[in-house]
C-alpha cells in the first residue's frame, strides 16, 4: 500500500541510551522497523542501527507510522530475556495519540479481540468469535479543537491494536492512513507516538523507564 512511496526520513540515529547489554533508540514516524519486501524498503531502523552497532539484534517493533521508544539487544543473552520480558507482558508501554473528535469520558479501557482483516492486509478488524483478546486503556490529557490528546496503555500487543481500538470508540488517529478517514486523515504523519518503556534489565533486572517527549 504505502510502500510504493516509501521515503523514509534522513535524520541521524536518536539514541536514547547505551549499555553493555542493550540500546534505546527514538524511531521516527516513517521509517520501518524491520525491512519490507524488495529493495526499495530496505532501508529501515534495524538496519541503521547495525551500521553503528554491528551487534545489536531486534526484540519488537513499532508500526512505520509510529514514532517513540524502541529497544535492542546487544548480546543474545539481551535479547532472549527482553523477548521473554515482552512475551509474558512483563513490559509497560505507554503512547500518546491525537485523536479525532473530543471524548467524553476522562478514562476507559477497551476490550476487543482482533484479527486480520485478509481481503485488506495488513489491516486489523475487530472480530468477537475468532480475534485474539487485545486489551487498551486510554486517559484523556485534553481536549478542545475537534480533538483529543490522549494517552494509551496497551495491554497486549496485537498489530495495530491502538489504532483500531480508538477507532472502535469512534476517534480514530489523526493522520492514520489505514484507519481514518476524511479531514481525519489529512495530516502530515500517524499522530502515535510510544512515549515510554518500563523493563528490567537483563544484567541484573534492576527496574528502568526510558522516555521521550511526543514531537506533536
Amino acid at each position: 500500500m504505502q510502500s510504493l512511496d516509501y521515503r523514509p526520513p534522513q535524520e541521524p540515529l536518536d539514541i536514547l541510551h547505551q549499555d553493555h547489554e542493550i540500546l534505546l533508540v527514538n524511531k521516527p514516524s516513517g521509517l520501518l522497523s524491520v525491512p519490507g519486501k524488495g529493495d526499495q524498503l530496505s532501508d529501515c531502523l534495524i538496519a541503521r542501527v547495525k551500521e553503528a552497532f554491528p551487534e545489536a539484534l531486534l526484540v519488537h517493533r513499532l508500526d512505520m507510522d509510529t514514532s517513540g521508544v524502541m529497544v535492542f539487544g546487544l548480546t543474545p543473552h539481551a535479547q532472549r530475556h527482553l523477548g521473554l520480558q515482552f512475551e509474558k507482558r512483563q513490559t509497560k508501554k505507554t503512547y500518546v495519540a491525537r485523536v479525532w473528535g473530543e471524548m467524553a469520558e476522562k478514562t476507559g479501557e477497551v476490550d476487543l479481540p482482533l484479527i486480520v482483516d485478509w481481503p485488506n492486509r495488513p489491516l486489523q478488524m475487530v472480530d468477537q468469535e475468532n480475534g485474539k483478546p487485545a486489551q487498551t486503556e486510554w486517559r484523556v490529557m485534553r481536549t478542545g479543537n475537534g480533538e483529543t490528546r490522549v494517552r494509551l496503555y496497551p495491554r497486549t500487543g496485537r498489530s495495530h491494536q491502538l489504532r483500531v481500538h480508538m477507532l472502535a470508540l469512534g476517534h480514530p488517529i489523526l493522520g492514520d492512513p489505514f484507519y481514518a478517514k476524511g479531514p481525519a486523515r489529512d495530516f502530515p504523519r500517524l499522530m502515535l507516538h510510544a512515549e515510554s518503556l518500563r523493563l528490567r534489565h537483563p544484567d541484573g533486572g534492576k527496574g528502568m523507564n526510558f522516555s521521550v517527549k511526543a514531537p506533536f
